[in-house]
């Protein structure tokens, strides 16, 4: 079954360059790992898309998803199991202070029977959007080329 996970690419301008707020996985399966993503999640039962994409922004950096015009990025195929559905949203705050990220039980070390509690972002940063391509998973990179075609950049 396919799963879908909807999320917010935040954005913000300093001067003529853009630059983009990306989230760090955590647990120890990735903690050692330079690769990034974009705030998301599964929708609840009955849960709108839109809902969706700033609840999972909320609870993945404990900050708000802004109240601003959402620019719609559309899906990607993740992997042959997942698909993520992204909208940017604009935001003049570059502060993360806020920072705090739920928490989720994982097996570690893996097959061993043992729950551990880890953070789902261990931590969040702000971009510019050529560092943002290298450092997003492989798939997402297509959302910062089309934050780009939707900015007119």
């Amino acid at each position: 079954m396919v799963k879908i996970s909807y999320g917010i690419l935040l954005f913000r301008e300093v001067g003529s360059e853009i630059f983009v707020l990306l989230a760090h996985p955590g647990g120890p399966l990735w903690g050692k790992k330079d690769f990034w993503t974009i705030p998301k999640g599964e929708a609840k039962p009955n849960e709108d898309k839109i809902s969706t994409a700033k609840r999972e922004f909320s609870e993945e950096t404990g900050l708000l998803a802004p109240d601003s015009e959402l620019i719609d990025l559309g899906e990607i195929t993740q992997s042959s199991d997942k698909i993520n559905h992204i909208w940017a949203a604009r935001t003049t705050s570059s502060d993360t202070s806020g920072f705090k990220s739920n928490y989720f039980p994982m097996e570690w070390p893996l097959h061993s029977g043992q729950l551990m509690q880890v953070p789902e972002i261990d931590k969040i940063q702000w971009f510019d959007l050529a560092s943002a391509e290298i450092k997003l998973f492989d798939k997402q990179k297509q959302f910062i080329s089309r934050l780009r075609e939707a900015l007119e950049l």
